[in-house]
């Protein structure tokens, strides 16, 4: 299911040469082969498979802070600088859940919100996209999570009732596998099988006596296949700083990427916060 929040995105897009505005956030995504992305606007949304093979000009107008919606530098996940250290949607446990607190009815920065995220099923999982790595994840956000870090299989491990248990149970399994995935490979497709049932048992033996219990013993591999018309030999990122007028012909989309002809690969998500204008063509 697409989740259509409308509140969230902003970003305006249309076709016929037409350059709409608006404020960059995350593609959202539906499950399918190929997976299906999709640019919601405030009263409408693109099923942006539609725009491969198409030009496709990008040109940076100004910031917009997702928080407090000023014209500021984006310091970090869309946010200023001075947000980015209020927001109770950028603590310290979004990075790193094993911080969590709110099982414990202990405050970081509004511990209602922190209780609404927190205290909710979590999953560890082993995802692959570029090499093995494990990661945590609200359940609401299967397989979502997966398709944003543009892994080509995935496999759940552990579902606990809230994200610290999650969190102590990555922090102790990162120990034994990687927990970073490497962009540049993962954007040339340069990715190898695995065999994530017999990783999921391995591993099990490391996992924290806290979460043994939740360890998931019978469910199989999820396979992910991306709208990928050609990959690049080796990739070169557009940074709109740097560079605040590009176009190129689109041919793919991972993870949270744009893949352009010309080897430029554009992050959406990591781009949000920026008020651009958009001309397909």
């Amino acid at each position: 299911m697409v989740l259509l929040n409308l509140a969230l995105i902003v970003v305006i897009f249309k076709f016929n040469d037409m350059q709409y505005e608006g404020v960059l956030r995350k593609m959202q995504t539906e499950i399918g082969s190929p997976i299906q992305y999709y640019m919601v606007f405030e009263n409408d949304f693109l099923n942006v498979n539609q725009v491969l093979d198409k030009e496709l000009r990008i040109d940076f107008i100004k910031y917009q802070c997702l928080s407090c919606g000023l014209d500021k530098p984006i310091y970090r996940q869309g946010f200023c600088k001075s947000c980015f250290f209020e927001t109770p949607s950028a603590g310290d446990w979004i990075m790193r859940p094993e911080l969590s607190t709110a099982h414990l009815d202990k405050e970081d920065r509004n511990l209602e919100y922190e209780k609404k995220v927190q205290l909710q099923p979590h999953i560890v999982y082993l995802a692959n996209s570029s090499n093995i790595k494990v990661g945590v994840t609200r359940k609401t956000q299967v397989p979502t999570r997966w398709i944003d870090q543009g892994a080509h299989e995935a496999i759940e491990i552990v579902e606990v009732p809230n994200r610290y248990l999650a969190g102590i149970t990555e922090v102790a399994l990162k120990d034994h596998i990687g927990d970073k995935t490497n962009w540049r490979k993962m954007l040339t497709n340069d990715i190898d099988d695995e065999n994530l049932i017999e990783w999921r048992t391995k591993l099990k033996q490391h996992i924290p006596q806290e979460a043994l219990d939740y360890f998931i013993e019978n469910n199989g591999e999820t396979n992910l296949e991306f709208p990928v018309l050609q990959y690049p030999d080796k990739v070169k990122s557009l940074n709109l700083d740097k560079t605040p007028n590009y176009s190129g012909v689109l041919k793919g989309i991972k993870g949270q990427y744009f893949i352009f002809a010309d080897n430029t690969v554009f992050n959406v998500r990591g781009s949000e916060g920026y008020f651009v204008g958009l001309t397909i063509s």
